[in-house]
């Protein structure tokens, strides 16, 4: 007879939050009933399943234009969806942080243009804007409040956390069939993050940037990115490749237009 786990198809993650749920129960009873500290032990004693890090998911670009090509912009709620993405590739704002943008938090003033994110904690950071993605974002505001949100949905009402999600993975599903390897990737707003972050080390943006690009409170939590990006490592390994044995090298003495060009000095 297979295990309960088994049968309900719970991961080791599941398992381990559930384990939480009942330490913390056992930590309350005991704090509260003295004489059952010896059975609340017993329970906080059972130790966590170990399980390795997830992998990270990115798009490669040619994937992420696929993607921000699906929105049919002839119609109000497709130029929505391709700001929201735009926006969420521009930015690598959480679902959260993106449905709870305001009309107020964008800044279009001047010759650069920047948005101000709301994050986690009550954290507050800055994130510059491409021209494309406020020319995109200020149909958006139009005339309304700086205390409305900024993306509604087709029934006048702000977007929450769950509509973004809905959005991106819908558009993602789409896009698979014009290129086959998004359906081996699923896509979603953590997803178009991840690529944020990849593409931007990709471009030799310093790793602290992208750190408070993205508003992460450790740069442990960024340097994920640089583990992960093939390229980033191809490149740093052709770097540092020894010379091979036998090959001559090239030396500056035996480069007619620069001796030519030494000798006019």
């Amino acid at each position: 007879m297979n295990p309960p786990c088994l049968v309900r198809k719970c991961g080791i993650a599941t398992r381990n939050q559930r384990l939480a749920a009942i330490h913390a129960l056992a930590r309350f009873v005991a704090e509260n009933s003295p004489e059952h500290i010896a059975w609340c032990g017993e329970i906080r004693s059972v130790p966590f399943k170990k399980t390795g890090a997830p992998e990270i998911t990115y798009l490669e670009k040619p994937e992420m234009d696929a993607i921000l090509a699906e929105p049919d912009r002839a119609c109000p709620q497709g130029r929505r969806d391709y700001a929201l993405l735009l926006f969420l590739y521009n930015s690598g704002a959480r679902a959260d942080e993106a449905a709870r943008l305001k009309v107020g938090d964008l800044d279009g003033l001047g010759h650069q243009t920047s948005v101000r994110i709301l994050g986690k904690g009550s954290k507050v950071r800055r994130c510059p804007l491409w021209a494309k993605t406020m020319d995109e974002l200020r149909p958006l505001a139009g005339d309304r409040a700086p205390a409305d949100r900024l993306f509604l949905n087709r029934r006048g009402q702000p977007m929450t956390r769950f509509g973004v999600h809905a959005m991106v993975e819908r558009y993602g599903d789409r896009a698979a069939a014009q290129m086959p390897s998004l359906k081996t990737k699923r896509v979603s707003p953590r997803t178009i993050r991840h690529t944020t972050a990849t593409h931007l080390l990709l471009a030799s943006v310093d790793i602290n940037t992208i750190r408070a690009w993205l508003g992460h409170v450790s740069l442990d939590t960024t340097n994920i990115y640089a583990e992960i990006n093939l390229e980033a490592k191809t490149k740093a390994l052709a770097k540092c490749t020894p010379d091979l044995p036998g090959k001559p090298k090239r030396r500056w003495r035996d480069d007619p237009e620069l001796m030519a060009f030494l000798r006019a000095l």
